[in-house]
């Protein structure tokens, strides 16, 4: 799966702020963004121990897979398919929060 649609979801967040908000977006969000590709990576190497959630911010899950080894590595099987995924709908949560936080900043 390509970048493509995370960069028409982007284009659309933006639509309605300034140049510089949008500039400002595009800072906020590429140094933020992460990767479903690495995403994939770290899961195959270092999933069982939860890494991959950790990376992804999604910080209870890493939690639960370190101290199951990865739900007796199941869980970790699991995620190489869900992890780019939950990689995607990460970033468009932190796409909504950034474009929310420029907005809030207006006033």
């Amino acid at each position: 799966m390509s970048i493509e649609p995370e960069i028409r979801e982007a284009n659309m967040a933006k639509k309605d702020l300034t140049n510089e908000e949008q500039l400002q977006f595009d800072v906020q969000f590429t140094t933020r963004r992460k990767d479903p590709k690495t995403a994939l990576a770290i899961s195959i190497i270092g999933g069982s121990l939860g890494i991959d959630r950790f990376f992804i911010g999604d910080i209870g899950l890493g939690i639960a897979k370190l101290l199951t080894l990865g739900g007796l590595f199941l869980w970790t099987i699991i995620d190489w398919f869900l992890i780019m995924d939950a990689t995607r709908a990460n970033n468009n949560e932190l796409m909504r929060q950034v474009r929310d936080g420029i907005v809030q900043s207006r006033a």
